[in-house]
C-alpha cells in the first residue's frame, strides 16, 4: 500500500516537473541541445545507450522527458542510477525545475573519477603533423584536463578516435572506409603521459598545448558530459564528424555562449580548430612540447660529425659504453650529447617495438647511470617552431595573370583544404602537403579551361639524418595539364623518393609512375629532381625539373620554378614559371608560361 503511494506520488510529481519544463521550453533551449549533441533536430550520437527514450536521438523533447521520469523513478541505486550516468543532465534539470525530491544514489565510480581528475581548467591540445603517415597528416586535437597538481603529466587527455588502428589496414581501405564513416569513434579518457608517448615520442609528433580560460565551474560541467559519453560511440567521418569536431561539442557544453561549431560547413581540420579557438579569444596561453624526432635532430646538430655514429651504435650493441667513455679523444660534454642523444633513440626505438624490453630496461640503466656520473652538462636549447595558429588558414582563394607562348591568360581557383608546398610553411610541417578538390581555371582568347583539378594530392618529402632514414612519396589523383597533350586530363600517381635538409632548404629526387586517362590513355614513369629554400619565414623558392617516359617512346621534360612571399598570415603573392614539352602531335610542341597570382586564405 505504501509502495503504491509513493509510486503515485512519484508519478504525480514528474508530471508536474515535465509540465513545467515545457512551459520553459527548455527541450528547445541551447543547453539541453548540447547535451543531446543535436544538429538540426537529430543527435550525432549513433549509441541507443545514450538515449532513455526510443525517440531520444530525433526527440530532443521526448528524451528530456524520459529523463525527468528516470530521475524521480530510479530503479537503480548505484552507478547504473540515470543520474550516475547522467550528471550533466541531472544537474541542469535540478537547477532549472527547483528538483528537491531526487532519490538518493550512490555513484562510486564517478565520484571517483572526479576525485581522481580533480578539473580545475582545460587545454586544447594540438599534436602537429606526422609526416609519414597519411592518417596523421592533418594533425590532431584533443583537450587535457588539467588538475590541481603542479605537473601536468599528472592530467588526463580526453579523445576521440575511430576505432581502428591505421598502421594495421590497408591505407587506401582505411582512408575510404574514414571518409564514408566505415568506423565507430569511441571517447576515451587517459593519462596525458600516455597521449604523450603515443603522439610525442612514437609518432615523432611535435605537441602544441593551448591553455583555455575555462573557469573551474565550466571544467566541471565538461567533465559531468564527458561521463555521460563514456563506453559510447558514434560513426567516425574523417573530413566531418572527427577527433576534432567531437572536441568542440565538449567546450561548448563547458561554455553554452560559445558557437564554435559553426565556423565549419563542410570539413573540420585539427588545426583549424586550434585556429577557432584563437579567433573567439579563449586561448590565455601556449606551450611547445617537442617530439623526439626534433630532439634527436638537435642533437644531430651538437654532436661532432666524427662522433655522430656513436649513439646509433651504442643502441644497436655494436660498442660497449665503456668505449665512449673511456675515449680520451672525446671530451666530456661531447660524451654527455652521445649519451643523451643514445637514451631518447633508445626509448623511440622500444616505443616503435624494434628492441626487446629485457635489453632496453638493461642498456637504458646503463646509459642513465653512465650520464649521471658526468655530471650537470649544456642545457638542450631548442628553439620554438613558429606557432600552427600563426600559419594561414585552410580555404584558399585564388586569383592571378600572366602570358602562355606571349598571349595574356587570367586565372581563377578554390581551394577547401589545406596547404601545398608553395604555400608558405609558417607553421605547417616542413615537406609536407594536402590539397583536397583544388580547382584552378584558366581564361584566354574567350577559351575557359581546366588547368587543375585534384581530388586528392599528398607530398611527404621527410628529410633524411643519421637517426632517421625515411623514405619520401607523394601521390596525386585529379586532372591536369602536365601531360603530352594541352588538355587537362586524369592523372594518377605514386612516387616514391629520398629527401635531404638543413637549414637553408631540401633537395629532394622522386620516381613516379604514373598514368594519364583522357584522350588516349598513356602510362609513364617519371624522374624529378627538386629544390626548395625555405631558410626564411617570409618567402621561399621551389624549383623542380621532371622528366618522362611514356610507353608510346615519346619522353617530356618539365620545369617549375616558383617564387612565394608571405605578405600577412592569410595573403601570399606568388610568381610562378613553367616550361614543358608536348607531344609530336601537339601544334605547339614547347609550351612557356609565366604567372603572378594573388592567394587569399580564410
Amino acid at each position: 500500500m505504501l509502495l503504491t503511494i509513493s509510486l503515485s506520488l512519484l508519478n504525480a510529481s514528474s508530471d508536474i516537473y515535465k509540465q513545467k519544463a515545457q512551459e520553459l521550453n527548455l527541450s528547445d533551449s541551447r543547453y539541453w541541445n548540447l547535451l543531446l549533441h543535436m544538429q538540426d533536430g537529430r543527435s550525432e550520437i549513433d549509441d541507443e545507450r545514450f538515449f532513455l527514450s526510443p525517440n531520444g536521438k530525433t526527440d530532443a523533447k521526448d528524451e528530456l522527458n524520459a529523463t525527468i521520469d528516470a530521475l524521480l523513478n530510479e530503479t537503480a541505486f548505484d552507478d547504473n542510477a540515470t543520474a550516475c550516468r547522467f550528471p550533466a543532465r541531472k544537474a541542469w534539470l535540478k537547477e532549472k525545475l527547483s528538483i528537491s525530491n531526487l532519490p538518493e544514489v550512490k555513484c562510486e565510480k564517478y565520484d571517483a573519477i572526479v576525485k581522481r581528475l580533480k578539473p580545475k581548467s582545460v587545454t586544447l591540445v594540438f599534436p602537429s603533423a606526422h609526416i609519414n603517415s597519411p592518417a596523421s597528416m592533418f594533425g590532431h586535437t584533443f583537450l587535457r584536463i588539467n588538475s590541481v597538481y603542479d605537473s601536468k603529466l599528472l592530467s588526463y587527455a580526453v579523445n576521440y578516435a575511430a576505432d581502428a588502428n591505421p598502421d594495421e589496414e590497408n591505407a587506401i581501405l582505411f582512408a575510404i572506409k574514414g571518409l564514408f564513416g566505415g568506423y565507430f569513434g569511441r571517447y576515451s579518457l587517459l593519462p596525458y603521459y600516455d597521449k604523450l608517448k603515443e603522439y610525442r615520442d612514437s609518432e615523432q609528433r611535435d605537441i602544441w598545448e593551448y591553455d583555455l580560460d575555462f573557469s573551474e565551474d565550466e571544467t566541471r560541467r565538461m567533465i559531468e558530459h564527458i561521463w555521460e559519453l563514456n563506453e559510447t560511440h558514434s560513426y567516425y567521418y574523417f573530413f566531418t564528424e572527427n577527433c576534432s569536431y567531437n572536441m568542440l561539442w565538449f567546450l561548448e557544453v563547458a561554455r553554452p555562449s560559445l558557437h564554435l561549431r559553426e565556423y565549419f560547413n563542410y570539413q573540420v581540420i585539427p588545426l583549424e580548430t586550434a585556429h577557432v579557438a584563437n579567433l573567439e579569444n579563449i586561448i590565455k596561453d601556449k606551450f611547445f612540447r617537442p617530439s623526439k624526432r626534433t630532439t634527436l635532430l638537435k642533437y644531430e646538430e651538437l654532436i661532432e660529425g666524427k662522433n655522430i655514429h656513436l649513439p646509433l651504435q651504442l643502441v644497436d650493441f655494436d660498442i660497449s659504453l665503456d668505449e665512449v667513455l673511456t675515449n680520451l679523444n672525446i671530451e666530456v660534454q661531447q660524451k654527455k650529447y652521445i649519451l643523451e642523444a643514445s637514451i631518447e633513440l633508445l626509448e623511440y626505438k622500444f616505443s616503435k617495438s624494434k628492441i626487446e624490453k629485457e635489453r632496453y630496461l638493461e642498456l637504458f640503466h646503463e646509459l642513465s647511470k653512465a650520464r649521471a656520473k658526468l655530471g650537470q652538462g649544456d642545457k638542450l636549447d631548442i628553439k620554438t617552431p613558429p606557432n600552427p595558429i600563426e600559419s594561414h588558414r585552410a580555404i584558399r582563394a585564388t586569383i592571378g595573370a600572366g602570358s602562355r607562348d606571349g598571349d595574356a591568360i587570367g586565372f581563377l581557383g578554390i581551394r577547401p583544404a589545406y596547404h601545398d608546398l608553395e604555400d608558405s610553411n609558417y607553421g605547417f610541417l616542413r615537406g609536407t602537403q594536402i590539397e583536397f578538390m583544388n580547382l584552378e581555371l584558366s581564361y584566354s582568347k574567350s577559351d575557359l579551361e581546366v588547368e587543375d583539378a585534384t581530388i586528392l594530392s599528398i607530398v611527404s618529402l621527410a628529410q633524411r639524418s643519421h637517426f632517421f632514414e625515411s623514405l619520401s612519396w607523394r601521390t596525386k589523383f585529379g586532372w591536369d595539364r602536365n601531360s603530352l597533350e594541352s588538355t587537362a586530363n586524369f592523372i594518377g600517381t605514386v612516387g616514391v623518393g629520398l629527401s635531404w635538409g638543413n637549414k637553408l632548404g631540401y633537395t629532394y629526387i622522386m620516381a613516379d609512375p604514373l598514368f594519364y586517362l583522357g584522350g588516349e590513355p598513356k602510362s609513364a614513369i617519371g624522374g624529378s629532381v627538386g629544390i626548395v629554400f625555405d631558410r626564411y619565414n617570409s618567402m621561399s623558392t621551389n624549383i623542380e625539373a621532371s622528366r618522362r617516359w611514356y610507353d608510346n617512346g615519346e619522353e617530356q621534360n618539365m620545369v617549375a620554378l616558383s617564387q612565394s612571399l608571405r605578405v600577412s598570415q592569410n595573403t601570399q603573392i606568388k610568381f610562378k614559371y613553367d616550361y614543358k614539352e608536348r607531344g609530336k602531335q601537339e601544334v605547339n610542341n614547347k609550351e612557356d608560361s609565366l604567372r603572378v597570382y594573388l592567394n587569399l586564405y580564410f
